[in-house]
């Protein structure tokens, strides 16, 4: 059965582009679902979805856009359309993957289409901005994006190569053949995890491995946590081990790894199991040393190397993430358990360590404790966090919650 690319974007403006595309991808066999996110002028490139029909699923028109004249709100309406109409596609079987190309209007529709489907669905965005900073437009999704090099404005030596590879791409990525699935494949859980907190996740995914789990580790960078509870979200997960919920320190101080003010909320929400320790609650991550907001100009750091920067979170700031993480978890549907190392929350917070600071862990502690609901279960170990034993209770924990 012939696969199906949808093809994203404005006809109005790139029409000739995307018919480029088009003819491409269907001269190798796969069909084509255009939308047309265009609401200037006629298309054209004929769509199969017209530009009206993407604006009424956002709940406005083609009319009242044009009128309004707000170029940001078509836009933001015109993604959002665009976003409900391919979800319903692929959730229908009538997509099987989607390209889309553009400048920043454009990228920011076709990656919010984008972000609609499942990980695993093949996406591709030629883009202008795909040699800067890609993480507003990727976010946690499995989105490729391709350098345009030269402006997305006609067809001519450089671009027919470029978009050619990009519709080959796509090609490739829908006809691939799916990985075929283990004879009996493991439940998944997912841990996150630090340089400085490594050992622990390192002993516990043996255990959890060794008892027939796959564990997905994903590193706490602020997209890692958000990758891990779109997970979540999407009922990939049998539970979660969220040693390193650093990125709460982030999001708190306004360190640049924050995951968003939802972190910590997906797996709760989802009903699963969940172990949560305090890995590199320590610290607050920023870049380069000269890249420090001159406010924290006072604080403790410790170079972690030449492009990390790490800030000692205060007494004051534990205390805060003690009782946010509380009010977090109080929402939990799942079995829920909070394990405490006394000792240190990561490999720098320990004795004769830089960020060892045995007041703060304790206002995080406290704190947690006096706001904690009856539904979390709290447990105390005089440990460090990359003790064996530490590691072990953690995974024997989650072990014993799945059951």
């Amino acid at each position: 059965m012939a696969k199906t690319v949808c093809i994203v974007g404005t006809m109005d403006t790139k029409g000739l582009e995307f018919a480029f595309i088009k003819t491409q991808i269907e001269s190798s066999g796969v069909s084509t679902c255009v939308v047309n996110t265009g609401i200037m002028g006629e298309p054209q490139l004929e769509p199969d979805v017209p530009a009206d029909e993407v604006a009424r699923k956002a709940g406005s028109s083609l009319q009242v856009l044009r009128n309004e004249g707000d170029r940001g709100n078509s836009v933001a309406v015109m993604a959002q359309g665009a976003a409900a109409i391919v979800a319903e596609k692929q959730t229908a079987g009538e997509i099987d993957g989607i390209i889309s190309l553009g400048g920043s209007a454009g990228t920011t529709i076709g990656t919010t289409a984008m972000q609609a489907l499942p990980v695993g669905v093949p996406k591709i965005m030629v883009s202008t901005l795909a040699s800067g900073d890609t993480s507003p437009y990727v976010q946690s999704k499995d989105i490729c994006m391709m350098y345009s090099v030269v402006d997305i404005a006609g067809i001519n030596r450089l671009s027919r190569q470029i978009l050619a590879n990009a519709a080959g791409a796509i090609v490739g990525m829908v006809n691939a053949a799916a990985p075929a699935a283990a004879e009996a494949d493991k439940p998944l859980i997912a841990a996150t995890m630090f340089g400085v907190t490594t050992p622990c996740v390192t002993k516990a995914r043996e255990i959890l491995e060794a008892a027939g789990y796959e564990v997905l580790v994903f590193h706490a960078t602020g997209t890692g946590g958000q990758a891990m509870e779109d997970l979540g979200k999407g009922g990939f997960l049998a539970g979660v081990l969220d040693v390193t919920t650093t990125e709460l320190a982030d999001e708190l101080v306004g360190g640049v790894l924050s995951a968003g003010p939802d972190r910590l909320e997906a797996a709760g929400q989802a009903g699963l199991p969940q172990v949560i320790a305090p890995g590199a609650l320590d610290m607050v991550n920023f870049g380069p040393r000269d890249t420090v907001p001159e406010k924290f100009r006072d604080r403790l750091f410790y170079q972690h190397n030449p492009t990390v920067t790490l800030m000692r979170t205060t007494t004051e700031e534990m205390a805060e993430l003690g009782r946010i993480m509380a009010r977090k978890l109080n929402q939990a549907r799942g079995t829920t358990t909070v394990i405490i190392p006394t000792r240190g929350v990561s490999a720098i917070d320990m004795t004769e360590q830089p960020f060892d600071a045995p007041e703060a862990r304790a206002a995080w502690r406290e704190n947690l404790k006096a706001h904690i609901g009856s539904n979390v279960t709290v447990i105390e170990m005089d440990a460090h966090i990359n003790d064996d034993a530490f590691a072990t209770k953690l995974a024997e924990t989650l072990l014993e919650s799945l059951q």
